[in-house]
């Protein structure tokens, strides 16, 4: 799941407004003034200035970067990735049945559902939407294994040609549906910007500008009660500092953002609506790197690096204690979500930094460290850049630790602070040396491991993967046992290849793992209650996944 995209959009004035009046009243001073409760609400995230493109298809667009595809465009199911092992929720489908062996699924859309058009949703509607992606690879990013597609009235038959097992849930709760009669007159629906979107959820666009996109409700047709939120108001921020300051003087109320002494800078502002909610998920962030080019295409030297990472400096310096909670299992898989997953020959091995066996690994497999220059075994030094968007500070400072850490084994590094976009193409390109990114997060450790390691999804350099295997790790092995384990017919079958799984990613450390993932929010109760947290976690909080419109749908005024 694409999760993350931290970086920001705003110039210190630059707030959410669908019309900010000249005299200077705060985004939010509308809502203050009304008198029978907030009508609008202002989200934000700190993704930079966007370009016009509101594809719900596509990672790169600006409905995918602040989060509105999902309240423009519908899942089938609601899924929820705080607990992922409860059942889905009927949504634009009121149910999904599976056959045994995972290879067919029969869906019934809602009969009661219409676009924003007034056209009714259609099974034909549905079908298209998957048939679409079948004949596009640059938009089946998770390379979902469609067989045949077929359509009669409101029953939908898919077929796969392997086990959707670990993939049902997130197939079902985080495909956007499109309108066929739409969308068949689009030439190119991996590049078109869908300047005029039309879905099935409860709003629709109502302006763009590359710093502020506003959504209003629709006036009638949707299948559910319409919010009670009247108008979203989605502000892109420059960096995380803008965005923080936006949520602790009230300009903005809803992020996901990393916020350095969250206490003091934002909750402490108002400790009576101001909070964070930081639920942990089956993901981990690490340093992908480039396993392509020399010398980092030799194990021991990608072994050595993550021996001398320091894990507890980057979580208490780079991610302020809380954000990506330490991972210290050999294996990647966070605690506790993870710890029932160890394989038996992992259980309480875990990272440690060691730099003097870092050096030997090195040495044996012929490299020199000579004073402070490691040399690889053909004689050249070794250098690698670290890159990661501008924006993103606790990457940043993860980064800057890393090169310290390098450092002592005479690796030279250089921290490239990236343009947003740009970053977001090289890495989905192979186009760097390493970064620090997150994977993908699920029910069981599939999700993490496939999104490193699975050759289903390896492309050649220069070619967009978006959906994995950034690093380019080529392992036959790594990709049948996942494949093993996702046909698995049973949990014996499914624990052997996950072990081998394990084994590969310690033995070869296609990634270096770093932290945990959350998937939260920075939010305030001034104007809206109704948010998930600990008491309820009906929903993830993050507002650029597909559970924000069922957020959005639980809110009510605060004063109402």
């Amino acid at each position: 799941m694409q999760r993350r995209k931290l970086f920001a959009v705003a110039l210190a004035g630059v707030l959410a407004s669908g019309g900010l009046a000249a005299c200077g009243d705060s985004p939010n001073e509308g809502n203050k003034k009304a008198g029978s409760g907030a009508t609008f609400l202002t989200v934000g995230m700190p993704n930079g200035p966007q370009t016009e493109n509101h594809n719900p298809f596509l990672t790169t667009s600006a409905g995918a970067s602040l989060g509105y595809r999902w309240m423009i465009y519908e899942p089938l199911m609601m899924w929820n990735p705080v607990k992922p092992a409860e059942p889905s929720r009927p949504w634009l489908a009121t149910g999904a049945e599976w056959t045994p062996d995972f290879k067919k699924a029969t869906i019934t859309v809602r009969d009661n559902a219409k676009w924003s058009d007034g056209k009714p949703v259609t099974g034909d509607d549905v079908a298209y939407t998957f048939g679409l992606i079948k004949k596009n690879e640059a938009l089946n990013q998770a390379a979902t294994p469609y067989g045949d597609i077929t359509a009669s009235g409101n029953t939908v038959t898919v077929t796969f040609t392997s086990s959707m097992f670990v993939y049902k849930d997130k197939w079902l709760g985080q495909t956007p549906i499109v309108p066929k009669h739409i969308w068949e007159g689009i030439k190119d629906p991996t590049t078109d910007p869908n300047k005029t979107p039309v879905g099935s959820g409860p709003y629709t666009l109502k302006s763009f500008t590359p710093q502020t996109t506003t959504l209003t409700v629709r006036a009638d047709g949707y299948w559910q009660d319409l919010p009670q939120v009247k108008e979203l108001r989605y502000t892109s921020y420059t960096d995380n500092n803008a965005q923080t300051t936006a949520l602790s003087d009230g300009s903005n109320e809803w992020s996901f953002v990393f916020i350095p002494n969250y206490k003091t800078v934002f909750i402490d502002k108002d400790p009576a609506h101001y909070k964070v909610w930081a639920p942990p998920v089956l993901g981990i962030h690490g340093l992908y790197i480039n396993t392509t080019k020399a010398p980092f295409d030799n194990v021991a030297l990608r072994k050595a690096m993550s021996m001398v990472v320091n894990r507890e400096d980057i979580f208490n310096q780079a991610e302020a204690g809380y954000f990506h909670p330490l991972v210290t299992s050999v294996t990647g898989l966070p605690s506790p979500a993870g710890d029932a997953f160890v394989a038996p020959e992992y259980k309480g091995k875990t990272q440690a930094v060691d730099v003097e066996g870092a050096k030997k690994v090195l040495a044996d497999a012929g490299f020199k460290l000579e004073g402070t220059t490691l040399k690889d075994p053909s004689g050249k030094p070794v250098k690698i850049t670290l890159t990661d968007p501008s924006g993103w500070s606790d990457y940043q400072t993860s980064l800057e630790i890393v090169k310290s850490n390098f450092a002592q084994i005479g690796i030279a590094a250089t921290v490239d602070k990236a343009n947003q976009d740009a970053w977001f193409r090289n890495v989905e390109e192979g186009k760097f040396d390493a970064t620090f990114r997150w994977t993908n997060g699920g029910a069981t450790p599939y999700d993490i491991y496939q999104t490193i390691m699975d050759g289903k999804l390896l492309k050649k350099i220069g070619v967009a993967s978006p959906g994995g295997n950034f690093g380019r790790f080529n392992s036959p092995e790594a990709t049948a046992a996942l494949a093993a384990y996702a046909n698995a017919g049973d949990d014996a079958a499914r624990t052997t290849a996950l072990n081998t799984i394990q084994k590969i990613f310690v033995e070869q450390v296609p990634m270096i793992p770093v932290g945990a993932d959350n998937i939260g929010m920075a939010y305030s109760t001034k104007n809206w209650v109704g948010w998930p947290d600990d008491t309820n976690p009906y929903s993830a909080g993050q507002p650029t996944q597909a559970n924000a419109l069922d957020v959005v749908l639980h809110l009510k005024p605060a004063n109402s």
